[in-house]
C-alpha cells in the first residue's frame, strides 16, 4: 500500500510547506484539494483552507502544483476535486488537468439528499457519469465516487448501483471508512465484494458519535458524530485493513484526519506511523 494525506486536512500550511512537511515524515503522496473557496483570516479545513489550489485559473496553476508535487519527491494519489458531477464543463476542466499532471484520478462530487428526489437525482446522476466515463476514457483517466454520508452514494450498496455497467478502469470508488461512520455503514467484505473491480481508492479517518443532550426532559439521548484520531473514533481501523487485505486491495490509502485534539505536523506524523504499523500486522503472514 501507499499512504498520503487528503490537504483538505493540513489548512495552515501553504502547498509547499504541506509537500515538505508530508514528504520529510515519509508520506508517499499527496491529495491535492482543489476549489474556489471563501476567504479566513484563520485557517481552517473549509474556509481559508491554504493547502487548496483555486478550481478558477487552475490550468495556469499546473505547473506548480506538479513542481511542488515531484520536487518535494510525493506522488499523487488522486485530485481531491468538489466539481459536481452535473457541472461537465468543470468535470471536463478536472479531468484534463489530471491527465496533465499524471495524477491518474479524480474525484467528483456526488448530489446530497437534500439537493432533490432521490429517485431523479440518481438518474440524473447516472447519465452524468455515464458521459464523463466517457470522457475519462478520451483522457486516460479516472473519476472516483466516493461514499460519503448525506448524498444519493453513502453507502457501497447505492455507490454499486449507480456505477454498475461502468468502465471501472475510469469510473471507481472511493471507500471512507469515517464517512460510514456517520451514515451508510456495511460490513467490510461484503462491501469490498459488493464493489468488486470498482474498489479504485480508500480514505481514512476516524469519527465517534457523543451523547449531546436532550431536547425535552421526555425525549431520548440526542446525538452527533464528531472527528477523532484515528485510534480513538468508532471505526476499527486495523480490522479494516485486514479487510482490505482479504480481497487483494493493494493501492492508495489516503489519510483525511479533521480530529484537532493533536497540533497538525505531530498528528500527520502520528498518523503515518499508526497506519504503517498495522500495514505490517496486516500483511499476510504477520
Amino acid at each position: 500500500m501507499k499512504f498520503s494525506v487528503f490537504t483538505a486536512s493540513t489548512p495552515d500550511w501553504s502547498p509547499k510547506q504541506a509537500a515538505a512537511e508530508l514528504a520529510g515524515q515519509g508520506w508517499d503522496g499527496v491529495e491535492w484539494r482543489v476549489i474556489d473557496q471563501d476567504e479566513s483570516p484563520e485557517p481552517g479545513f473549509w474556509v481559508g483552507n491554504r493547502s487548496t489550489w483555486p478550481l478558477t485559473g487552475l490550468e495556469d496553476n499546473l505547473a506548480s502544483m506538479a513542481a511542488v508535487t515531484h520536487d518535494a519527491g510525493l506522488e499523487f494519489s488522486a485530485l481531491g476535486s468538489y466539481v459536481r458531477s452535473h457541472d461537465r464543463s468543470n468535470v471536463e476542466r478536472m479531468l484534463a488537468a489530471t491527465a496533465a499532471l499524471g495524477a491518474g484520478r479524480v474525484r467528483v462530487t456526488m448530489p446530497g439528499t437534500g439537493d432533490g428526489r432521490y429517485r431523479d437525482l440518481f438518474a440524473a446522476t447516472r447519465g452524468d457519469l455515464e458521459w464523463a466515463t466517457r470522457r475519462a476514457d478520451a483522457y486516460g483517466v479516472q473519476i472516483l465516487v466516493e461514499l460519503h454520508h448525506r448524498t444519493i452514494v453513502a453507502s457501497a450498496s447505492a455507490a454499486i448501483r449507480l456505477v454498475d455497467g461502468l468502465d471501472p478502469a475510469r469510473v471507481g470508488v472511493i471507500h471512507d471508512v469515517g464517512n460510514l461512520i456517520i451514515e451508510g455503514q456495511e460490513e467490510y467484505a461484503a462491501a469490498f465484494d459488493m464493489l468488486g473491480d470498482y474498489l479504485a481508492h480508500v480514505h481514512v479517518k476516524n469519527v465517534a458519535w457523543r451523547p449531546v443532550g436532550r431536547s425535552s426532559v421526555d425525549s431520548g439521548t440526542q446525538w452527533a458524530e464528531e472527528w477523532a484520531t484515528l485510534r480513538d473514533g468508532q471505526a476499527d481501523i486495523e480490522a479494516y485493513f485486514r479487510a482490505l487485505r482479504a480481497v487483494g486491495y493493494d493501492g492508495w490509502v489516503t489519510c483525511e484526519d479533521f480530529s484537532t485534539t493533536v497540533p497538525l505536523a505531530q498528528r500527520t506524523r502520528d498518523n503515518l506511523a499508526y497506519l504503517r504499523a498495522i500495514e505490517e500486522r496486516t500483511r499476510p503472514g504477520a
